[in-house]
């Protein structure tokens, strides 16, 4: 008679744990590494620009992530954010401009002057200061986002009706852009950006250093938005996505805590906004309506909304594929597009990283069955 008994697998040794917890911060620091000191090396300076472009996007897509992802608020407007950051930064860089213009002597930005205006208008006069750009782009649309959250999370009006809200809200940013010509520079947008705080845009040097400072302000806020979602905070977040009305009803109000991550996942958006406009070279209405937000949506659907790095590895990825099938495709590229959204929602619906997950979930199944298997033999 054969006796089979099963030998429980090994305990995991502190050295394999310990190595299991610093694979992640070693894959940071290594890409982290990789796209300071390699990237600008390999990359010629146009395609370095577009990379920068890119991460510009990721940031944003870092934000939606937070609040489409840990907080459930689908938010198809985001390019209000990014759109109000972009113009914050885009109207200090046309003073600039305007101030070194030896044709106008009343430093007033050449729009203004076609259309009739001999002053600047009192909401331009602060944005002369680099200081008062960068903290406009960042607290405008932290601001906005408050407002409009509380008012709306305390009515409780969520899913649908508040992603409509927002593509409206978008749509009528826009109008208000085309509309006020004379102070906004109307459908052109504003544009011819040669100087920041004394130093050209324009130098190879100029732009390395705006991608370097991308890519930190990237990483840092990858670190800070990653912190938010292990903490207390981003397991309440996780609890109102999953059941607003169980929260509510054990004496949780989800109105303060979704608007605060609505109001983080704006400030990203202005953040990247204001990063995008010296390295685009130009903002407009065209960039930030209800087309590019829903654009910004699912870049992080198709990386991964329930996570950080795979939202942003979506929008990088999006971009990237949106500008090789342009190039390669002139007639068709938008048709590819569409089918490469098709195809990865298909057969990821949780994303790029949501499959990369499934994928290492599977590996590891596999991999304690065969060392199952090795230590529960007949003997």
């Amino acid at each position: 008679m054969t006796h089979t008994s099963t030998v429980p697998a090994p305990p995991v040794s502190r050295a394999a744990s310990l190595g299991r917890r610093l694979r992640g911060p070693a894959v940071f620091v290594a890409l982290l590494a990789a796209a300071l000191l390699v990237v600008p090396v390999v990359l010629e300076p146009f395609r370095l620009n577009l990379l920068a472009q890119y991460l510009c996007y990721a940031i944003v897509a870092l934000g939606i992530a937070l609040a489409w992802g840990r907080g459930g608020m689908l938010t198809l407007g985001h390019g209000v954010y990014f759109g109000l950051g972009a113009y914050a930064m885009a109207m200090h860089l046309t003073l600039a401009r305007a101030a070194q213009d030896p044709l106008d002597p009343d430093g007033l930005p050449s729009f203004m002057v076609w259309s009739g205006l001999s002053e600047l208008p009192w909401f331009w006069v602060p944005f002369a200061s680099p200081a008062v750009a960068v903290v406009a782009a960042v607290l405008v649309p932290g601001a906005v986002a408050a407002l409009l959250g509380w008012s709306v999370f305390r009515q409780r009006v969520r899913g649908a009706y508040f992603a409509i809200l927002n593509q409206a809200l978008a749509a009528a940013f826009v109008l208000l852009l085309v509309g006020q010509q004379h102070l906004t520079g109307g459908s052109n947008g504003l544009t011819d950006f040669p100087v920041f705080a004394g130093h050209s845009l324009y130098t190879p040097t100029a732009q390395t250093t705006l991608y370097v400072l991308t890519v930190l302000v990237l990483a840092g806020l990858y670190l800070l938005l990653r912190h938010i979602t292990r903490s207390r905070f981003g397991t309440l977040l996780i609890a109102i996505r999953d059941g607003e009305d169980r929260v509510r009803h054990l004496g949780y109000d989800p109105t303060w805590a979704k608007t605060l991550a609505y109001a983080l996942s704006a400030m990203a958006a202005g953040i990247g906004g204001a990063l995008f406009v010296p390295i685009m070279g130009i903002i407009s209405p065209s960039l930030i309506g209800v087309i590019p937000s829903i654009m910004m949506v699912l870049a992080v659907a198709i990386g991964g909304r329930y996570s950080l790095a795979g939202a942003a590895l979506g929008a990088v990825l999006m971009n990237a594929a949106q500008t090789t099938f342009s190039e390669h495709f002139a007639g068709t590229w938008t048709y590819l597009q569409g089918a490469l959204f098709v195809v990865v929602i298909a057969l990821a619906p949780a994303g790029l990283a949501g499959l990369a997950g499934q994928v290492r979930q599977a590996l590891h199944h596999r991999r304690a069955h065969v060392t199952h298997t090795s230590h529960g033999s007949p003997r």
